[in-house]
Order: structure tokens, then C-alpha cells, then sequence
């Protein structure tokens, strides 16, 4: 049985994601299959998929190395929007680490009501699975 592109994926992206950056401790992408089912705490507000649809937050497609903001039918707040100009703000696996743990801390003025992710693994694990998807499909 081959192995799936969306469990492949990952593996194939870490070294070029994580390409440039040192420090003591890097962040991890880590399984997502486990990814998928904690990402059960986001579904209320985004979707991913071919068919997703922009919910209160946005499609989160091809978030993993995207620019904040980038999906032009979606209405971001004025933080968002303005730590996006000129790609000030590039949801890396590191940035998406740390928006994660706690979004507010991250990002004052987001509208983003979730407290975040306490578990280093749990944050490691949805930012995989995030990467599966591409940048289309969803609106």
C-alpha cells in the first residue's frame, strides 16, 4: 500500500520550511493524522479542504508559508491587515508555533477569540496537518 501525498507531504516540506533557522530549540512539524483531530477544535471557525468555505476566520488552505492575509474574500482585522503589508508576516511553521500558543500574545487587535494551544505537540501536529493542503480549492 503506497503512502499517501497528505502523509508524505510533511516530511517533504520540513527540510524546506525549516531551511535558515537555528536556534536551541526549532520548531518541529510533527503527525497529521493527529494534526486532524486537533484540529477539531478549529472547525468551528475555519475549514480546509477542496470545498471549504471562509466560516468567522478563513479558508486555512495553503496557510504553511503564506502571507497573513492572503486570501483576498476574507475581511481580516486591522492587525492582521497591517502586519501583512509589504510580507511583514509569513505564517512559517515557527510564526504559526507561536500565533498558536497564543494568539492575542502573538498578535494584539486579532480577531481570533481562541485561547491556544498549550501543548507544543498538539501546535506541532495541526501545523502538519495544515500543511497538507494546497493553496487551492475552498473560497
Amino acid at each position: 500500500m503506497k503512502p499517501s501525498f497528505r502523509i508524505l507531504l510533511p516530511l517533504i516540506l520540513l527540510p524546506v520550511l525549516s531551511f535558515g533557522f537555528s536556534g536551541a530549540h526549532a520548531f518541529e512539524l510533527g503527525d497529521p493524522l493527529k494534526g486532524e483531530k486537533v484540529f477539531r477544535k478549529c472547525k468551528a471557525c475555519h475549514a480546509v479542504g477542496a470545498d471549504a468555505k471562509a466560516k468567522t476566520g478563513p479558508v486555512l488552505n495553503g496557510v504553511v508559508g503564506q502571507s497573513a492575509a492572503a486570501k483576498a474574500e476574507f475581511k481580516y482585522s486591522k492587525a492582521i491587515l497591517e502586519a501583512s503589508q509589504q510580507n511583514q508576516l509569513v505564517w512559517t511553521v515557527e510564526n504559526l508555533n507561536e500565533f498558536l500558543t497564543k494568539p492575542k500574545a502573538f498578535l494584539p487587535g486579532t480577531k481570533m477569540t481562541f485561547a491556544g494551544l498549550r501543548k507544543e505537540k498538539d501546535r506541532q501536529d495541526i501545523v502538519a496537518y495544515l500543511a497538507t493542503f494546497e493553496t487551492e480549492g475552498g473560497s
